[in-house]
């Protein structure tokens, strides 16, 4: 069992450098200390300080040939600083477009032209790092470079932390693949530490839990980063419909008209993610009840917590022998699981698997 976790990452945006930042602000704070976002400074065996970035996948110009260090802050990316970052001395790899960039968002990503650049092997990149696990910051949208990441995983034995809504932990087809391979996989869609889809499915489910009965409920976001100027597209954004949408209504056990997810791309708020939601139901004797919210935040920093808890999770597994979906962790995690747990219930089996008392 390494003392380390080797990480690799796919698409080096806001999510990333609030993620590679965050390793640096919180690498030497004690085991007791409290740290937003994440469950516990020392997850199972290993502190937020035991992650290292070993390997990055880019398509943007700006990005490609550069130490990560430098990377982070080029554009597109502006996620807020709140940490400096020295020299890591890992350069950042041209990654396979595929489906990956848009055509709306070739400009606006800096992509690199095929013809004169060469995207690397995934699988032997992370053979030579000897990567433990690979984080997808993909673009929503990005099936079936999504998928190429994955099958390099399974090639080469490397967990697989699916943040995007490309369904692979939650197909069977692809679940089964990693669990016959015996590596551990978690996903899909990952949630925010306090986000427009966690505090939707707490008001609903209290509401229901109370009694309420539903009639209607929307939930409509608006962000100025490229993950919503990538969304202004709907096909790019139908998987990602389906994982907000289930993960809220699955709540329910009663089908309730809803619309959920990106609403607009309103370039100058930068990072910053508003969201409205509205529930509108009957309490006692058919009088009206309504919600109306207003949630504010910075959106990237407000995942890349949450993602350092699944890298740990995962290579918790492999440590283990465990492989196939993350059952628990998933849940507890990411929008759309193999399985929808409630969340007060999914929180208490993920502390179960770290103390090794499930295996799911």
């Amino acid at each position: 069992m390494s003392n380390n976790i080797r990480v690799a990452i796919a698409g080096l945006g806001n999510c990333a450098s609030s993620l590679i930042q965050g390793l640096e602000y919180y690498k030497n704070v004690d085991d007791s200390d409290f740290v937003p976002g994440i469950m516990h400074v020392k997850f199972g065996d290993y502190h937020i300080s035991d992650m290292e970035i070993v390997a990055v996948f880019e398509v943007s110009t700006k990005k490609i040939g550069k130490d990560i260090s430098e990377a982070i802050w080029e554009e597109p990316n502006c996620c807020a600083k709140f940490s400096d970052v020295p020299t890591k001395g890992v350069i950042v790899l041209p990654g396979p477009i595929e489906d990956g960039v848009a055509p709306h968002m070739k400009e606006s990503f800096h992509c690199y032209d095929p013809s004169v650049v060469q995207a690397v092997d995934v699988a032997e990149v992370l053979k030579k790092t000897e990567t433990d696990v690979l984080i997808n910051f993909l673009p929503v949208g990005s099936e079936i470079a999504t998928k190429r990441y994955a099958q390099a995983c399974l090639d080469v034995n490397v967990a697989f932390a699916n943040g995007i809504p490309a369904f692979i932990a939650s197909d069977p087809e692809w679940s089964q693949k990693f669990t016959d391979r015996n590596i551990p996989v978690a996903g899909d869609d990952i949630k925010s530490q306090l986000g427009a889809t966690i505090l939707h499915r707490m008001l609903v489910s209290l509401a229901h839990e109370r009694g309420i009965k539903m009639d209607e409920t929307f939930q409509l976001n608006i962000g100025g980063n490229t993950d919503f100027e990538n969304m202004k597209k709907e096909y790019r954004l139908t998987t990602k419909r389906i994982s907000k949408t289930e993960a809220v209504t699955s709540m329910i056990p009663y089908e309730v008209p809803t619309r959920i997810g990106p609403s607009d791309y309103v370039p100058f708020i930068g990072d910053e993610k508003i969201c409205y939601l509205w529930l509108k139901g009957k309490n006692f004797g058919g009088q009206p009840l309504s919600v109306q919210l207003k949630l504010s935040v910075q959106d990237s920093p407000n995942s890349a917590g949450v993602m350092i808890d699944v890298v740990r999770a995962l290579k918790i597994a492999k440590d283990r022998g465990i492989g196939g979906p993350l059952i628990s962790v998933s849940s507890y995690f990411f929008k759309h699981p193999p399985k929808q747990i409630l969340d007060a219930e999914a929180v208490q089996l993920v502390e179960k698997f770290i103390k090794g008392e499930i295996s799911i």
